[in-house]
């Protein structure tokens, strides 16, 4: 565990490099959401997953999880922390030549996507669960930005998440060049379903496989990780 500085303070961040990671591979940064940190189980077992597959990978801390509060601070300061966390993946030595991929769950990903459309450069932008409106309050003004994003996109969305109307999210990612959709069926905002649905572990393993398929296409990576990931705890939000 390593502590990047902040405006707001230093805050806790996890770099992880398999052996087994290509040179090439694609470091990816996973920011978590407005009500868990970089511990959340739902944060750790996707990291887990995608390390497994030999992708090196960086959970980090807002300053105000860090700091123990519960209330997300402001957007400027959100940004400002990704921003001295990718400083920081870009001047390590075992990171630092790697295609770069960011992204999170819900909050965490919409940040990684204002800093993207606001010209921070990276590879892919990895969407677990888009805040793409409040709750009963469907609209697409929160995703305005991302007609502004050039880089491959791919969101991993559950079909009856109460923050993202799925008539709109597929409306949304049809418009906008290189993204990519993948449902979760009768997914919840935490990717949760119905047990006669799919397994926890089901849900966790298809969220694995679909975001390292696509990081395998993302040009500088050209033969796809092995699949050899084991599920872990239950995604939530």
């Amino acid at each position: 565990m390593r502590r990047v500085e902040t405006t707001r303070g230093s805050v806790s961040v996890a770099v992880e490099v398999p052996r087994t990671a290509r040179p090439t591979a694609p470091v990816v940064v996973v920011a978590h959401g407005a009500g868990s940190d970089m511990a959340h189980p739902s944060v750790v077992a996707v990291c887990e997953g995608i390390r497994a597959a030999g992708y090196p990978t960086v959970r980090f801390n807002f300053p105000y999880r860090e700091a123990g509060r519960r209330a997300p601070d402001r957007q400027p300061v959100l940004l400002e922390c990704f921003r001295a966390v990718l400083a920081t993946v870009r001047t390590d030595e075992r990171m630092r030549q790697r295609p770069l991929v960011i992204g999170g769950r819900s909050m965490g990903g919409r940040m990684a996507s204002i800093l993207v459309a606001d010209g921070e450069a990276a590879d892919g932008l990895l969407l677990l669960a888009f805040p793409l409106h409040a709750p009963k309050r469907a609209g697409t003004e929160r995703a305005a930005h991302l007609a502004r994003v050039g880089i491959p996109m791919l969101f991993v969305q559950g079909t009856r998440d109460a923050l993202a109307t799925w008539s709109l999210i597929e409306l949304l990612v049809s418009a906008l060049p290189g993204a990519t959709l993948h449902p979760i069926p009768d997914g919840d905002h935490g990717f949760r379903v119905p047990k006669r649905r799919a397994s926890a572990d089901a849900v966790l393993t298809d969220v694995v496989s679909t975001v390292t398929g696509w990081l395998a296409t993302l040009g500088r990576d050209p033969q796809p990780p092995g699949s050899d990931t084991t599920p872990g705890d239950m995604l939530r939000s």
